[in-house]
């Protein structure tokens, strides 16, 4: 597999993010709540535990279509099931590794601890994201 970069003329990058439900998916949940906007690229698939998140999933994501991957953890010393969010960025360090092997750009997928009461810091890192796929372009993964 490899990635190349092609017409990026009215592209609008498609996002699946993994969050965990006790901080990410309620910092969500938050900024619903508070009625922030943040860009409608992104589907959210909901977890326990980004320990639970495995390479293979975000794998998966791209070949499957999506543009880039977010990671919501809980933020260090806050995980609910005490080391997820550390089992959770070893994964992710081992993925960026397949990323490279798989030529596919590092900043397609990202982690970040976001607590439940970080609704503007969720508006924010969302928002990064897509500025950052724009740039980038759609995925293209053409098998070898």
């Amino acid at each position: 597999m490899s990635a190349k970069v092609v017409d990026q003329t009215n592209y609008e990058p498609k996002i699946i993010m993994f969050a965990c439900n006790w901080c990410a998916y309620a910092g969500l949940d938050l900024a619903g709540t508070s009625r922030l906007t943040y860009p409608a690229n992104i589907t959210v698939v909901r977890t326990m535990c980004s320990g639970r998140i495995d390479p293979s999933f975000v794998v998966k994501a791209l070949t499957d279509g999506a543009d880039g991957v977010l990671i919501g953890m809980c933020n260090y010393g806050d995980c609910h099931y005490i080391n997820g969010n550390y089992k959770a960025m070893k994964r992710f360090l081992f993925l960026q590794k397949m990323l490279d092997d798989f030529g596919i750009e590092r900043a397609r997928v990202r982690i970040e601890g976001i607590s439940a009461s970080e609704a503007l810091k969720a508006k924010r890192v969302i928002t990064e994201l897509v500025e950052e796929l724009r740039r980038l372009g759609p995925l293209k993964i053409e098998e070898e």
